[in-house]
C-alpha cells in the first residue's frame, strides 16, 4: 500500500509541467508524508456540471496545471466528437492563483487538438466570457475562476455555444473523455498559434449592458462599492460611467485583485465581516446603497440604510434582491418569464402570476435558469441574477449592479427607498421572510450520512407546523430532473434540504409566508416571520443531527 502510494506519485511527479506542484510533491515524497500523499492520491477531481473546483496544489485531487491539461484535452476531443473540429474556444480567467497559467494551457490543448483558442486580453469579470462566447460565436467557453471560494481554491467552469454553462449528460461525456486522456506527454502544446483578445470584446459587452437600462431613466443614485479583492472594479465603474451614474466611491483596500483575499476570511458577500470594510466606508461617504460583486464579478449583493442596523446598513438577502429587480422590471413593462430556481423565494411567482407573465422554477444554478425558454429574467437566492438573457446567458453582476442602481434612482426621484418597496411587496403578496441554515463540513460523509438519516427519519413538523408533502428531489418530478435534494412543504412554510454543488457544505433553505393586515401590520408580521424562521431552523437543524 505505501510503496503503491510513493509509486504513483512518482509517477505522477514524472508528468508534472509545473515547477512549484513538482517541488511540493517532491517534498511530500522525499518525507514519506503518506497522510498528505493519500490526500492528494484519494481519487481524482470529478468534473461535474460546475466543471471542475478545488484547492490548488499537486495530485489528482488538486488544481493543477496537470489536472488542467487533462480537463482541456478531454474538452477538446469532446468537442471534435461533436463535430466541432476547427471551432472557436474562448477562454476567461479570473486573479486568483494559477488562473492565468491554466488559460495559457487551455489555449495551448485546444490550439495542439486543432481548434481554435482565444484569451480575454486580461483578468476579467465571468460574465464577459460568457457573453463572449455568443458575440464571438464560439462552439464552447472555458472561465478559470473559483468564484467566491477560499484563496487556495480554483477551478474551471465550461459553456457550450449557446453561452450557457453544460447540464448533463454533456458533463458526464466530458468527463468520460478526460478520463480517456493518455500520458500527458501525449497531448499536444505548442507554444503559440492561439489568439490573445483585444479590448473590443469587453467594450462590446460594456456596449450590450445599455440593454439592461430603461430608456432615460434616472441615474442619480450615489453607491459605495467593493470588488472584495476581484476583478469587478474596472469593469463596472466604466460600465456605471457610460450609463451616466455618478463614479462609486470604492473600498479601496478591497479594490484592486488580490488572490490572497487579504481583508476577508471567505470572500463572499454572504460571508460574516465580509461587508465590514464596505459598511465603514458607506458611513463616510452616506451613499444610497452599497453593491458588492464576488471575486469574478458574478454575483451582485446590495445593502441598504437602515437606522434599525447595527452600524446603520442592512445586507438586503438575494430574494429580497431577486423580488426588486422583478418588480422593477414588471414596472417597466417587460414580457417573458421570470424564473427561479427551487431554493428562491416563491414572491417571484406571485409578482409574475400579478403582472399576468410566465413563470418557472428550475434545479439549482443558472445552468438551469439561463436555458427555461422565453426568459426574460431570472434569479437565485445565492445573489445571481440574469437581467439580460440575450446579452448574457447566466449571471452578471455588473448589469445586476446597473439595474439596483436605475431602481434606486428612480425611487430616490420620488422620495421612496428600496427598504419601502420591499413593504409594498409584503403588502400586495403577503411577507415572504427566508433565512438559510448552512453548515460547513470538513468531512463530505457527514453530508451525506445527514442526507440519509432525512430520508430514513423525515420530520413530520417543524416549529409546530405539519408537514403536508415531502419530496425526495433524487427521483426527480414532473417538472425537474432528478438532484440530490429534500423538499417539504409545510403550512404557510417551505424548506429544502442538499449538499452544496460547489463547496463542502450542506445548505438547507427556508422560507415562512406571513399575511399581513394593512400597513400597520408590518412590525408584527416581520416579527412573527423572524419567530418563526428561528423555529423552523431549530427543529430542522436537530432533524439534520448537525
Amino acid at each position: 500500500m505505501q510503496q503503491d502510494l510513493i509509486t504513483q506519485a512518482r509517477a505522477w511527479l514524472a508528468e508534472d509541467p509545473d515547477p512549484e506542484t513538482r517541488a511540493e510533491l517532491a517534498g511530500l515524497i522525499d518525507a514519506e508524508d503518506l497522510g498528505s500523499l493519500a490526500d492528494r492520491f484519494a481519487g481524482t477531481l470529478q468534473f461535474g456540471t460546475a466543471g471542475l473546483r478545488g484547492e490548488i496544489g499537486a495530485g489528482p485531487m488538486r488544481m493543477n496545471r496537470s489536472v488542467v491539461i487533462r480537463a482541456a484535452a478531454g474538452l477538446a476531443a469532446y468537442l471534435k466528437a461533436h463535430g466541432q473540429d476547427g471551432g472557436l474556444v474562448v477562454i476567461g480567467y479570473d486573479a486568483r492563483y494559477k488562473s492565468a497559467d491554466f488559460a495559457r494551457d487551455t489555449a495551448a490543448v485546444m490550439t495542439g487538438a486543432g481548434l481554435r483558442a482565444a484569451v480575454l486580453p486580461r483578468p476579467l469579470p465571468t460574465p464577459v466570457l460568457a457573453y463572449a462566447v455568443r458575440h464571438l460565436g464560439a462552439v464552447a467557453g472555458v472561465e478559470v475562476t473559483a468564484s467566491h471560494n477560499p484563496p487556495r481554491d480554483n477551478g474551471y467552469k465550461v459553456y457550450l455555444g449557446d453561452g450557457s454553462q453544460i447540464v448533463p449528460p454533456a458533463d458526464a461525456e466530458i468527463a468520460a473523455a478526460i478520463a480517456a486522456v493518455g500520458p500527458l506527454d501525449g497531448v499536444p502544446r505548442p507554444e503559440s498559434g492561439w489568439e490573445v483578445l483585444g479590448e473590443e470584446v469587453l467594450a462590446a459587452y460594456l456596449a450590450r449592458t445599455d440593454a439592461a437600462m430603461g430608456a432615460g431613466s434616472p441615474r442619480t443614485a450615489r453607491t459605495v462599492y467593493t470588488a472584495m479583492h476581484g476583478v469587478g472594479t474596472s469593469v463596472l465603474t466604466a460600465a456605471f460611467a457610460r450609463a451616466g451614474f455618478p463614479d462609486p466611491v470604492l473600498v479601496a483596500e478591497q479594490a484592486e485583485p488580490d488572490p490572497a483575499f487579504p481583508t476577508v476570511a471567505f470572500p463572499n458577500p454572504e460571508e460574516p465581516g465580509a461587508m465590514d470594510l464596505a459598511f465603514a466606508t458607506a458611513r463616510r461617504a452616506e451613499p444610497d446603497i452599497v453593491i458588492a460583486n464576488d471575486p469574478d464579478a458574478d454575483r451582485c449583493a446590495v445593502a441598504v440604510p437602515d437606522p434599525s442596523a447595527e452600524g446603520g446598513w442592512r445586507m438586503l438577502r438575494g430574494d429580497e434582491v431577486g423580488a426588486l429587480l422583478a418588480a422593477h422590471l414588471v414596472d417597466r413593462g417587460v414580457t417573458g418569464v421570470l424564473a427561479e430556481s427551487i431554493v428562491s423565494s416563491s414572491l417571484l411567482g406571485r409578482i409574475a402570476e400579478k403582472a399576468g407573465l410566465g413563470h418557472e422554477e428550475t434545479l439549482t444554478g443558472f445552468k438551469w435558469i439561463a436555458r427555461v425558454d422565453g426568459l426574460r429574467y431570472g434569479y437565485e437566492e445565492a445573489l445571481g441574477y440574469c437581467v439580460d438573457p440575450e446579452g448574457v446567458r447566466d449571471k452578471d453582476g455588473i448589469t445586476a449592479a446597473l439595474l439596483i442602481a436605475e431602481l434606486a434612482s428612480v425611487l430616490k426621484e420620488k422620495g421612496r427607498t428600496l427598504l419601502g418597496l420591499l413593504d409594498d411587496l409584503a403588502l400586495e403578496h403577503g411577507l415572504h421572510a427566508t433565512d438559510q441554515l448552512s453548515v460547513r463540513v470538513e468531512d463530505l460523509t457527514v453530508i451525506a450520512n445527514a442526507m440519509r438519516r432525512l430520508r430514513e427519519t423525515p420530520p413530520t413538523a417543524l416549529a409546530g407546523l405539519p408537514v403536508t408533502s415531502a419530496e425526495d428531489l433524487s427521483l426527480g418530478t414532473d417538472a425537474l430532473p432528478p438532484t440530490d435534494g429534500l423538499r417539504y412543504h409545510l403550512t404557510g412554510a417551505r424548506v429544502i434540504v442538499r449538499p452544496s454543488g460547489t463547496e463542502p457544505k450542506l445548505k438547507c433553505y427556508l422560507e415562512v409566508v406571513v399575511p399581513v393586515s394593512g400597513r400597520d401590520g408590518l412590525p408584527e408580521a416581520r416579527a412573527q416571520g423572524a419567530e418563526l424562521l428561528a423555529a423552523v431552523k431549530r427543529d430542522l437543524s436537530a432533524a439534520v443531527g448537525i
